[in-house]
């Protein structure tokens, strides 16, 4: 059964016998994971995250599966701003950054918070007006190496203002934050918690000026009940607002409400996910070792959040 369907609205985005397609394998180290998809629309290519390969991969339809580049201070989530830049998290570089793809060109967006180095950059997002949120989990090994010590007293949260001259803790009392996502207006934001004695996804209320309302937090889905393989970590939105995210068995299929209407069965054990192909109704997603995708019936938001800025 490779889609369990449990609310009859999921029928809408994938039938009991809509098929993952399985597109390359090896990747992630002895420890795994392959991380941080992301589709390249006006190149027609996907990127991802070789984390414990200290690479990054590039997969073109039609062509296969190709190293794009060595060295990345073991890159984890990565998504794009409205420069078009590729924003990384790095876990041994202890940052988050932008990479101009045709020049090479590096622009730091975080490496401290109040002095301190950052723990564990690991998922990252950017809102429509530029600001850059992430996720910083503490280290952990074998993901970090021995000497890689937590300088931050917590596991926080974090924004960035569009400008680059503001970064704020916005959230501080998760124990593993992982997958952040805006709802399709950004009017919420859900960021979920893979710690073995949470499994839970969180929404907050999105203020004006890109805080959050902390007392709108609530527990938005918990996956504690289901004990298949399988944790949140990778999250991302359909323009009708349904929630995907890495659980037991799958990827959880959420909507707008939080109800799970159905699951996306796959022995790869997803990690992280992104849409992708000219029309956004292609989820690519990394397994622990490997990248798929599969053809769904509602698009997903488009990355980045509207049209690549222009120069004049």
């Amino acid at each position: 059964m490779p889609v369990e369907i449990l609310h009859e609205s999921m029928r809408r985005i994938a039938s009991e016998d809509t098929h993952e397609e399985h597109l390359g394998e090896g990747y992630g180290g002895p420890t795994g994971p392959t991380e941080g998809p992301v589709w390249i629309k006006e190149k027609g290519y996907l990127l991802f995250s070789d984390i414990h390969g200290d690479r990054r991969m590039k997969y073109t339809p039609g062509e296969g599966v190709s190293v794009h580049k060595e060295g990345t201070m073991k890159a984890n989530g990565m998504t794009r701003d409205r420069e078009g830049r590729l924003v990384c998290c790095h876990h041994a570089g202890r940052c988050v950054d932008a990479e101009d793809l045709e020049t090479g060109e590096v622009t730091m967006i975080a490496d401290s918070y109040k002095g301190y180095k950052l723990n564990r950059p690991n998922d990252v997002i950017v809102k429509s007006d530029g600001s850059v949120y992430f996720t910083d989990p503490p280290p952990k090994i074998p993901l970090t190496a021995e000497d890689h010590y937590p300088e931050q007293d917590c596991a926080g949260v974090y924004r960035v203002s569009p400008d680059g001259k503001r970064i704020n803790r916005i959230v501080h009392d998760f124990i593993n934050p992982n997958g952040l996502c805006f709802s399709p207006d950004e009017s919420i934001l859900y960021i979920n918690d893979s710690s073995a004695g949470r499994k839970h996804i969180r929404a907050f209320n999105v203020e004006k000026d890109g805080m959050l309302d902390l007392g709108s937090d609530r527990v938005f889905c918990d996956m504690n009940g289901d004990q298949r393989r399988g944790f949140p970590d990778g999250m991302k939105c359909d323009i009708e607002g349904n929630l995907y995210c890495t659980g037991p068995a799958g990827i959880w299929v959420l909507n707008p409400e939080g109800q799970h209407i159905g699951t996306i069965i796959s022995d790869y054990i997803p990690i992280n996910m992104n849409w992708g192909d000219d029309d956004w109704q292609t989820l690519y997603f990394a397994g622990w070792a490997s990248i798929n995708r599969i053809r769904l019936g509602i698009p997903g938001i488009p990355v980045p959040r509207g049209d690549i800025a222009q120069d004049d």
